[in-house]
């Protein structure tokens, strides 16, 4: 059995351990509370958009949409969204092994990039000949930093840039949805090319009037969609973050507390197994001198 001062030290620093984790889950919870607010606001403009998106590109042919051009894949950009910082369980290595599973079972033999949104999936890949680091797109930790549609409209636009001129046949985003604080569903949406929405009989789900023409329509709403689509997944993904870490702090605020009275308990052992070796030392020291 440990003495007393070695257990006496470990509860100190066990204490010390649940006063940090308790106060990052506390940080975690005021932070989830904006972010879930704000993909909860966002996440129905976001996917009606999207709707119309998949609707209104079935009724273009493809000199009109060059974003749904459905061509052989040869080059894949796969872009992993993780945050910049760990504690947060297996929010990030879910990702990383997500991104892994698509890249041997549907990629493989292609010629596949990795862009990193976020510091822990470029340290995943930051050894790997994937990897992919566009000039002007800045470091990888940079977009969670100061998450905004403008910083993400950067990325979506060099994305879009790509693909419309023939560098990449297909674009898949991997990323956290946010369901609660407990609960993150690791999602693989394609970005590009846009995937169109088709009825029974292979006609478009929606019959749409052009106003003012559909170039227009071209030109300004499905940019601007796509420039949402990715936005909505970065919030998504910023909201479960703040819901994993504040889970994975709560437990280990929990775990330490069970480990704290686990250590109490034996050290009130070991402190009273002392005490009576002592008393028992002082009787059998008394009864030795009454013999003498």
């Amino acid at each position: 059995m440990a003495n007393l001062k070695e257990i006496k030290n470990r509860i100190t620093s066990i204490s010390s351990t649940m006063q940090i984790t308790s106060a990052m889950k506390m940080v975690s919870a005021a932070k989830l509370k904006r972010a879930q607010d704000a993909i909860t606001q966002m996440r129905p403009y976001s996917e009606k958009l999207q709707e119309i998106l998949g609707n209104l590109s079935a009724t273009l042919d493809l000199s009109e949409n060059a974003y749904a051009d459905q061509r052989e894949v040869k080059t894949v950009y796969i872009v992993g969204v993780t945050s910049n910082r760990g504690l947060c369980g297996g929010f990030n290595n879910n990702i990383t092994k997500k991104a892994n599973a698509i890249i041997a079972e549907q990629y493989a033999g292609k010629n596949v990039k990795v862009i990193a949104i976020g510091k822990k999936f470029n340290d995943a890949f930051k050894r790997s000949e994937m990897n992919f680091r566009p000039e002007g797109l800045g470091g990888p930790e940079e977009m969670f930093n100061d998450l905004t549609f403008h910083r993400s409209a950067v990325t979506a636009q060099f994305l879009m840039d790509e693909f419309k001129a023939g560098k990449v046949d297909k674009i898949v985003v991997v990323y956290n949805k946010f369901k609660n604080a407990a609960v993150q569903e690791v999602m693989a949406e394609q970005f590009l090319p846009i995937e169109i929405n088709q009825g029974e009989e292979g006609s478009s789900t929606g019959d749409y009037i052009f106003e003012p023409s559909k170039q227009e329509i071209v030109e300004d709403l499905i940019p601007k969609s796509l420039k949402t689509q990715l936005y909505k997944a970065l919030v998504d993904s910023n909201a479960s973050e703040h819901g994993a870490r504040m889970t994975a702090m709560h437990k280990a605020t929990d775990n330490a507390g069970d480990m704290k009275r686990t250590l109490t308990l034996q050290y009130n052992k070991a402190r009273q197994a002392a005490i009576t070796n002592e008393i028992l030392e002082i009787v059998g020291g008394a009864e030795a001198l009454k013999g003498n």
